[in-house]
């Protein structure tokens, strides 16, 4: 079963260097990662937001791969990805004025990780 995630841009900040047509592509590479790695969201800040992955080599590098030319584009963001005792974490920091992009990222990631956990649930072992 495959998920559908409107590629919704608001949360991509006026700020970004990447070209306007490049975008959709952009979002719908974080929206993948969301959809088929990202297993929990946590903000324990107003300037941070944790990722926690699902554990693999593909998701670490798929990961580093992303961020990296995310940084590229849109050089406030810092991102952090952690792997350490059999866990993978991705942290995402931006400074007070662009909030709202976190914001955004966060909604965008909590979507998908509720659309994942809904079509897991349906598609589930039940017996009639």
């Amino acid at each position: 079963m495959t998920q559908d995630i409107a590629l919704d841009q608001e949360w991509v900040p006026s700020a970004c260097t990447l070209p306007t047509a490049e975008r959709p592509l952009r979002v719908a590479e974080f929206d993948g990662l969301f959809t088929e790695a990202v297993q929990a969201v946590q903000r324990s800040e107003r300037e941070r937001l944790r990722l926690e992955l699902a554990f693999s080599p593909d998701n670490a590098a798929r990961a580093a791969e992303l961020t990296a030319r995310e940084n590229g584009c849109c050089s406030f963001f810092t991102f952090t990805l952690t792997i350490a005792d059999g866990s993978l974490a991705l942290e995402v920091a931006v400074p007070p004025e662009h909030v709202e992009v976190l914001d955004g990222l966060q909604a965008h990631a909590g979507a998908a990780v509720a659309g994942s956990r809904a079509a897991a649930a349906a598609s589930g072992g039940r017996t009639v």
